[in-house]
């Protein structure tokens, strides 16, 4: 199976970094392409009123997400792989499976949740596993402290 098409969800924290690593390292092997994926959580901005305050969370997601992308973008440019971005908006794992059927292989990381954020929203990479319509390596980070 040829790995042409790789999908790679950041949220930007340091537990998705390994995840970029691998996923450049398949990229070059096979000759393949990332498409480095940054969700804009709705989910976050769904219990609040529209005013000032929840621009202002809209915006910083906004530009983390920005921030998340670049690094997969210079970093699989510094190694020679071809890399692209996608923004969307939406719930992680939704739009993870929905995109799912456009790739060959989705190499992630265990999204940086903690808390009570992971109690609620369960373990994305799990739900990815289970459901999408291609392989999907999973690749765990060092115990970040």
């Amino acid at each position: 199976m040829a790995f042409d098409r790789i999908l790679v969800p950041t949220d930007g924290s340091e537990y998705t970094k390994p995840a970029i690593m691998k996923a450049i390292e398949l990229a070059k092997m096979a000759g393949g392409k990332i498409t480095a994926l940054y969700v804009l959580d709705q989910t976050v901005l769904t219990n609040m009123p529209m005013d000032t305050a929840v621009m202002n969370v809209y915006k910083t997601l906004e530009k983390e997400g920005q921030e998340a992308v670049d690094f997969v973008l210079n970093t699989a440019k510094e190694n020679g792989v071809e890399a692209e971005l996608s923004i969307k908006e939406g719930t992680p794992v939704k739009v993870i499976l929905e995109e799912s059927s456009n790739y060959d292989i989705i190499v992630m990381g265990t999204l940086g949740r903690t808390g009570m954020s992971k109690l609620l929203m369960g373990s994305v990479a799990e739900r990815v596993v289970r459901a999408a319509s291609c392989p999907v390596m999973v690749v765990r980070a060092p115990e970040v402290n």
